[in-house]
């Protein structure tokens, strides 16, 4: 058992710290697979969100990028037009951010009250999200290409973001849950 088990079971407090993991997550998984862009192929996407947009590879093979489709198709239906290249520059990442965080949330939440959620210091939990939103929800909703259409090399890079993503998120909600605890 790891010392961070041995606190009151507080799914508030799980789901905040888990939130700010899911923030931190994001940010580190953006960074891995920017990193990744310019060293495996040499290139770096001109995405809207720029060095913040953690959908690059898929730019890079699709000339799309599902966090600004998922942006434009917000936009249209609340505000009734698209979004300029400016906008999506914010609105973009923000999708990213918003969805890391939620997933944070809701890992933080679950690690409460079941710490097998916690298997593999997050790696687990990378790879579900890994399997679930991009090998899945991504294709069906038609923000990516079908899975089987996309290359070996671009599961890979994605699947080891997700572990980045994972392990980045479990680490952070471990500290921010015993920042609470030690507060209390």
């Amino acid at each position: 058992m790891h010392p961070s088990d041995y606190h009151e079971s507080d799914v508030t407090k799980g789901a905040f710290a888990g939130i700010i993991g899911g923030l931190v997550g994001t940010y580190a998984m953006s960074e891995f697979q920017g990193w990744w862009s310019r060293a495996v192929r040499g290139e770096q996407p001109q995405s809207s969100g720029g060095e913040h947009d953690a959908r690059d590879w898929q730019e890079l093979e699709e000339d799309a990028n599902a966090n600004e489709l998922a942006a434009q198709t917000v936009a249209k239906a609340t505000i009734g037009r698209p979004l300029d290249r400016e906008e999506l520059s914010v609105a973009a990442p923000a999708v990213h951010y918003t969805f890391g965080a939620m997933l944070g949330g809701f890992y933080g939440a679950m690690a409460e009250n079941a710490p097998g959620v916690r298997s593999l210091s997050g790696a687990a939990y990378g790879t579900a999200v890994w399997a679930a939103a991009d090998e899945i929800a991504m294709p069906v909703l038609g923000l990516s290409d079908r899975t089987d259409q996309q290359p070996f090399e671009r599961h890979f890079h994605s699947f080891a973001a997700h572990i980045v993503f994972g392990v980045t998120t479990e680490l952070v909600r471990r500290g921010v849950r015993a920042a609470l605890d030690y507060r209390a």
